[in-house]
């Protein structure tokens, strides 16, 4: 099996990590345990569960991670906006992580529609 490091998806959600830890630095110190912490910890999770998924020994498990990724990915959308709305980041740099975000979301969809249907196959 090809390694996790050859996925586009991995590599783009790599990217995302480290957008969001450049953009988490602008958050309030107060927030380091909080909102900081939940962000990077979603972000991380995203090429994580890429990762342990490809390595997987079957579909089905390599789907499980592959949609826990998903979540993680919805999890971190849903921080950036409440970020966003609290002020705590600018508008720009909330759009810049969205966009990364909806873009890697998109690669995962068609990733778990791949694998499903490869599933279906007999």
């Amino acid at each position: 099996m090809e390694s996790h490091k050859n996925l586009d998806v991995w590599k783009k959600a790599i990217q995302l990590v480290t957008l969001v830890y450049s953009v988490t630095k602008k958050l309030p110190k107060e927030e380091m345990y909080g909102l900081t912490s939940q962000m990077r910890r979603a972000a991380v999770s995203i090429p994580s569960n890429i990762a342990e998924g490809r390595s997987k020994r079957t579909t089905k498990e390599y789907i499980r991670y592959a949609n826990i990724a998903y979540g993680s990915a919805s999890e971190l959308e849903t921080q950036l906006i409440i970020a966003g709305n609290l002020g705590y980041l600018e508008e720009g740099d909330v759009a810049r992580a969205l966009a990364e975000l909806t873009d890697v979301a998109k690669m995962l969809y068609r990733l778990v529609c791949g694998l499903e249907k490869k599933l279906a196959t007999p």
